[in-house]
């Protein structure tokens, strides 16, 4: 799987560049690829998510500038930001199989954790990671012409108060961490990518 860091892009650019490499990956033009990035601040609600998941008006939002958009993925709300590596796993399907290509994800994301000294687990009925009874990792996929999109979102050094305005991915009661605040350092992003890239290498590869 080939891996590619873009840095900070716009939620509705990086959506509008995934749809372009899901035709070129349905043609057989690219092999599977990893995007991996981090986005301004936005909110995103899933094709079955329920509004009242966000607790504070939409109009607060607009007046920080902060998007609300609906899009395409499993899930519910969920929040992106400066301090969260964003992975969007582009990948033709050979079997219809997107259950295990989910938890495959978690899979990845937990052995990347472990290269940071954070204990990564899954909660049987819940998808994503968590760490102490927290979320640390949201996972959201969409397949169009057998090929995935959307994806995951690893906490690095992330804001957490922006996750108290929601009902994280429709779950009452439910926090959100960190690398950062698990481990009580900062780790850099680039060593988070770099961890999470090779993970992704070992469990995403076999569904072509």
């Amino acid at each position: 799987m080939e891996a590619n860091w873009l840095g900070q892009v716009e939620y509705r650019q990086a959506l509008e560049l995934q749809m372009q490499c899901i035709g070129r990956r349905a043609a057989g033009e690219i092999p599977d690829i990893l995007l991996l990035l981090t986005h301004p601040h936005v909110y995103t609600i899933g094709r079955i998510g329920d509004d009242a998941n966000l607790l504070v008006p939409p109009d607060l939002l607009a007046r920080e500038g902060i998007p609300l958009a609906r899009i395409s993925r499993g899930g519910d709300i969920t929040y992106h930001g400066p301090g969260q590596l964003v992975g969007y796993p582009i990948v033709l399907l050979s079997r219809p199989d997107v259950h295990r290509f989910v938890r495959s994800i978690e899979a990845a994301l937990i052995e990347a954790l472990s290269q940071f000294g954070v204990s990564g687990a899954r909660i049987e009925g819940l998808t994503g990671v968590w760490t102490m009874g927290k979320k640390i990792a949201s996972i959201g996929i969409g397949v169009r012409r057998w090929v995935t999109y959307h994806g995951f979102a690893l906490n690095v050094d992330t804001d957490l108060s922006y996750f108290r305005r929601i009902h994280l991915c429709g779950l009452k009661g439910r926090e959100a961490t960190s690398i950062a605040e698990a481990t009580g350092r900062k780790v850099p992003m680039e060593a988070v990518c770099d961890a999470v890239t090779l993970a992704c290498g070992n469990h995403l590869r076999g569904f072509s």
